[in-house]
């Protein structure tokens, strides 16, 4: 059955956790409407307001109250969330919180240095479990550094540019290929002070209170790609995604899909709080495989499950290298796909640092190891599209991480 239809999807994942963190350093009350509805967002939540952030619901809207943080008298549970963690971590460290942090057996499992190194060098006293959770953060006073990232991540250049809002002095950091920006973009929407200069980004200290704002937070382009590899699989198909962002380092996605031969129009564009925002086109062609390389791989690192979903229906050969950041997602994603594509008779090499599809090939049904990570649940949802034989996940739940509606509106869809 074809995938046609409209669709309007929840507020990005990533604009939503940045929304709540920066409203809660603005000096007054702020209004976000759209946010994510996944449970990774609700995390962020739970935890500011375990640091006194007053956060209230107003119909479909977030009330923020910004002001003081206290010392939340429990452990902060991140639950499964690696941008809670990793954001909060720099957050908290610069506005001078005592603080421990936990979650669950996937998240504790995944390293943090990337994060603890670069504070650690700005004067943050910590202890971890060598390097992951649960992590316990001191008061200290932090002082500007310049940091050269070895990685390209937005996570790790949030939590230096959080952190030096409360640090003495200047702080900067640069980083290798451009990550997601919508940190820099944010807060300088709203009255930090924030210079860029190509691959660096600076930051100086808060003399005073962020702006408060009113935001509609734009839909989530990782969660649309799913919905557009569905129409890119299945013959006839034809979807509009509405009010997606459109920001040049998360559209890796739609970039790749339109190399791959399918039918990817932009159309309304409109800005909104710094950020593009627009609606888009997918419709069914048959497609070819493509190579992505390392520089293409932060633009399109969430998203990287479903292409290969894709590959496994495509013309020839996709080559995914330089994508080793895989292997430290909620799960080990490389080793995932490589299982779960191999159970279905796809032709699958796995790497190091990405893998090898050779298409096209049938895929058949199978029984679906998720690792209990959302975007393996529903790449491989998308693939049951095309299977011969029903495809069965082991934690279908799983996917209430990003997107708890994404089984009703692919449902919808096909109606």
């Amino acid at each position: 059955m074809a995938i046609r239809g409209k669709i309007s999807l929840p507020g990005d994942k990533s604009i939503s956790h940045r929304a709540l963190m920066l409203a809660s350093l603005a000096g007054g009350e702020s209004r976000i409407s759209n946010l994510s509805t996944g449970a990774d967002v609700q995390t962020t939540r739970k935890c500011l307001e375990a640091c006194g952030v007053i956060i209230e619901d107003n119909k479909n809207d977030v009330i923020l109250q910004g002001g003081d943080y206290i010392d939340p008298d429990q452990p902060l549970n991140c639950g499964n969330s690696g941008t809670t963690t990793r954001l909060l971590l720099g957050l908290l460290s610069g506005q001078g919180i005592n603080a421990t942090f936990v979650g669950d057996d996937s998240l504790s499992s995944r390293p943090m240095d990337r994060i603890l190194d670069p504070l650690s060098q700005m004067g943050l006293k910590s202890e971890s479990k060598n390097g992951k959770l649960p992590i316990t953060i001191n008061k200290s006073t932090l002082c500007g550094i310049h940091y050269e990232s070895p990685v390209a991540s937005a996570q790790v250049k949030s939590a230096v540019i959080l952190a030096g809002l409360g640090a003495k002095g200047k702080t900067s950091i640069a980083e290798p290929i451009l990550s997601r920006n919508h940190t820099e973009k944010m807060l300088d929407g709203l009255g930090g002070k924030v210079s860029i200069d190509g691959l660096t980004t600076a930051v100086s200290n808060l003399m005073s209170p962020l702006t408060p704002f009113k935001l509609s937070v734009p839909g989530d382009p990782s969660t649309a790609a799913f919905f557009a590899a569905a129409a890119a699989l299945v013959s006839h198909s034809d979807i509009q995604l509405n009010c997606i962002l459109i920001n040049p380092t998360r559209i890796g996605v739609f970039r790749a899909l339109g190399s791959m031969g399918i039918n990817v129009k932009y159309l309304e564009q409109w800005e909104e709080a710094g950020e593009t925002i627009g609606n888009l086109n997918i419709s069914y062609q048959p497609m070819k495989g493509i190579t992505i390389t390392k520089d293409e791989v932060p633009g399109l690192i969430d998203e990287l499950p479903v292409i290969a979903v894709l590959a496994t229906q495509a013309n020839g050969k996709t080559i995914v290298r330089g994508a080793e950041e895989l292997r430290i997602k909620e799960c080990d994603r490389i080793h995932a796909l490589c299982v779960n594509l191999n159970k279905m008779g796809a032709e699958i090499e796995e790497l190091d640092d990405g893998f090898i599809i050779n298409g096209p090939t049938p895929l058949n049904g199978a029984e679906i190891e998720t690792f209990h990570d959302h975007r393996i649940a529903m790449a491989f949802t998308i693939a049951g599209l095309v299977s011969e034989g029903d495809v069965v996940l082991d934690h279908p739940e799983c996917v209430s991480i990003s997107y708890p509606e994404f089984y009703k509106e692919l449902d919808r869809l096909q109606s």
